[in-house]
């Protein structure tokens, strides 16, 4: 059981540094955004519109069920009265999802009957594939998310469920997450290396 919690936790913290570097390293993490225009009146009006409100989401326009094609543009709205920063408590909530993936992940594994290190990779990406076709499509089929948005999220999690497997499946997964690491710091290393030639 030990070998499992720890196989899991080592899988959870492979994801983690993979959804880091592809954000930092790539232009996966911006796919999909555009700059507002004029973001100052939008931002204005959201304002004096919301005000004070906790983060919340809002659907324009507010049909009622059943009202079809209502005049005017339509949108989703994630509002926030305040910055959305990258704070400590945002990342280790992250690092908290992702490493109850990983250990969901060796969980199940240990209970298939898969010898092969190249079969049980493919049973923790599997999972990962169910995963991420399980909602993100739904973002925009039904919200009209971008789909360059989709298909990088989609991109991000499937990577990071085979990396995870990578470790996972391994019989050393304390070895296997090393040479990870190794590989995801020369990554995060090369656009700095980059920008200073």
């Amino acid at each position: 059981m030990l070998r499992i919690i720890i196989a899991g936790l080592l899988g959870g913290l492979a994801m983690y540094a993979w959804s880091a570097v592809a954000h930092i390293a790539t232009p996966l993490g911006e796919a999909g955004f555009s700059t507002m225009p004029n973001e100052a009146a939008v931002t204005s009006a959201l304002k004096a519109s919301l005000g004070n409100q906790p983060g919340r989401l809002y659907l324009f326009p507010a049909a009622a069920a059943g009202t079809p094609n209502l005049p005017g543009p339509s949108g989703l709205v994630v509002y926030l009265d305040g910055p959305n920063d990258m704070s400590p408590k945002a990342l280790g909530e992250e690092a908290a999802v992702q490493l109850a993936e990983g250990l969901l992940a060796a969980f199940l594994l240990s209970v298939t009957a898969l010898s092969g290190y190249l079969g049980r990779v493919l049973f923790v990406s599997g999972l990962g594939l169910v995963a991420v076709l399980s909602s993100n499509p739904s973002l925009g089929i039904w919200y009209k998310f971008p789909t360059e948005y989709v298909g990088a999220t989609m991109f991000i999690d499937l990577v990071g469920y085979v990396v995870a497997g990578l470790v996972i499946a391994a019989k050393k997964p304390k070895v296997m997450m090393s040479c990870l690491a190794r590989a995801a710091a020369r990554a995060t290393d090369a656009p700095n290396t980059a920008t200073a030639a």
